[in-house]
């Protein structure tokens, strides 16, 4: 392996102060509840809202606000996103009566949770497509009540219009204006106007992730996000200038986030980050894309493609391109990602927006234990059983010794008593 561009190693940070300043929020809005959101609402964002609940009419404005044909892109998004998260959603299947010996019966039911916050970020653009991949799984999912929310446009009552009618269009059941730290405690805890729910998803900034982390147990929560990510593994038959943008779309996110390029042609590589050095010259985001780019792009060279997967699956990433001859070959290999997108057609902005797929992704290696965002994420498998006389006597002595194997005397007699028939 040869590095041709090297990337600054992400070190632990120090989080005493961020776990600190995001606990004190939490315990200020479980103890102040409506009064402490109004207040860090005003501090952050400058919004003067009295209630945070987004009203019809509110909704009716946004749209107002938008072009015709933002409107039909959004629709023509959820469209496709819509169709893929019910299409999974036929492949989770309940279990009846399943008999791992006579008279005994198993099965399981799929349960959708009751409620959920999918939270929108603000921040440094309006993600109005993150509002689809979050509330239209779970609306497929069969959640009850979906909420959803994200923070005001600076210095402003009102969440984004192209944010507020992407949940709508999404199917949000309550909408409301209010994001950071403070949103995800209410979600959790529940305040005057904000009833708790058993579930928050979505991406935000560093002080959502660490409150989503703090608040997990007391709530449901996807998985704690970092920086975005996206790896391509190309052999040279590629494009340089399709591989460049594709790199430079995942570094325009953020400071922190990581383009890579693990390649197997070193003039390949190289024409790669000269094509990067040249769409920097001229694209608009390139105050932040460059940042990134210069601190955690990476370029490397390997002998052939089986060390380029080898180093991938370790790697884990949130993206990964396959920019290759024979993609599916390669494809048949490669375990730890959040999401793969096949051949040089089939861009990584495509699932950020439209072809159907989650954008909400694994970061920082989370990829080798959990996937994406999805139907499922909305679901719970809950077991259960039934057994006749017989089976009963027939698995009671067996779950009497395991039981007393244990030490678990009340656990013994609990299987005891129903093997005998009384409780003498």
């Amino acid at each position: 392996m040869k590095v041709l561009k090297a990337a600054r190693v992400r070190t632990e940070e120090d989080k005493k102060k961020l776990t600190q300043t995001v606990g004190d929020m939490i315990e200020d809005v479980k103890k102040r509840k409506d009064e402490a959101l109004r207040e860090y609402s005003q501090r952050f964002d400058g919004s003067t809202r009295k209630s945070f609940l987004v009203t019809r009419e509110e909704i009716q404005e946004a749209y107002e606000q938008l072009t015709a044909q933002e409107i039909e892109d959004l629709k023509k998004a959820a469209e496709h996103i819509r169709a893929f998260a019910n299409a999974q959603r036929e492949t989770i299947k309940p279990l009846e009566n399943f008999s791992p010996a006579p008279g005994i019966f198993l099965g399981h039911r799929i349960l959708p949770v009751k409620s959920c916050c999918c939270y929108v970020p603000g921040g440094n653009y309006p993600l109005y497509s993150t509002a689809l991949m979050l509330v239209i799984p779970a609306k497929a999912a069969g959640v009850e009540r979906v909420t959803a929310c994200s923070p005001v446009m600076k210095g402003t009552d009102k969440i984004n219009p192209k944010t507020l009618a992407a949940m709508d269009i999404a199917g949000a059941d309550e909408i409301y204006a209010v994001g950071g730290a403070q949103a995800i405690a209410a979600f959790s805890y529940g305040t005057e106007e904000i009833p708790a729910v058993d579930m928050i998803v979505g991406p935000g900034n560093q002080y959502v992730t660490e409150a989503k982390r703090q608040c997990y147990g007391q709530v449901g929560i996807d998985f704690v996000a970092g920086p975005s990510e996206v790896l391509v593994i190309a052999d040279g038959s590629g494009t340089p200038e399709i591989v460049a943008a594709d790199l430079l779309a995942q570094s325009e996110h953020d400071p922190n986030a990581k383009g890579m390029l693990i390649t197997t042609d070193e003039r390949f590589g190289q024409a790669v980050i000269q094509a990067v050095e040249k769409e920097l010259s001229w694209l608009s985001t390139a105050s932040i894309a460059q940042k990134s780019w210069e601190t955690y792009g990476e370029v490397v060279l390997t002998e052939n493609l089986e060390e380029a997967v080898e180093i991938t699956n370790s790697y884990a990433p949130e993206h990964l391109e396959l920019n290759v001859r024979e993609p599916e070959i390669l494809k048949e290999k490669l375990y730890n990602y959040g999401s793969l997108f096949i051949g040089e057609n089939t861009a990584e902005v495509f699932g950020d927006y439209a072809s159907g797929t989650n954008h909400t992704l694994p970061t920082l290696r989370a990829a080798r234990y959990t996937g994406g965002v999805w139907v499922g994420t909305f679901l719970k498998t809950c077991t259960h059983q039934s057994m006749t006389p017989e089976a009963m006597r027939e698995l009671a002595p067996l779950v009497e010794r395991m039981a007393k194997g244990e030490g678990l005397m009340g656990h013994a007699r609990a299987a005891e008593v129903r093997k005998n028939g009384s409780l003498s």
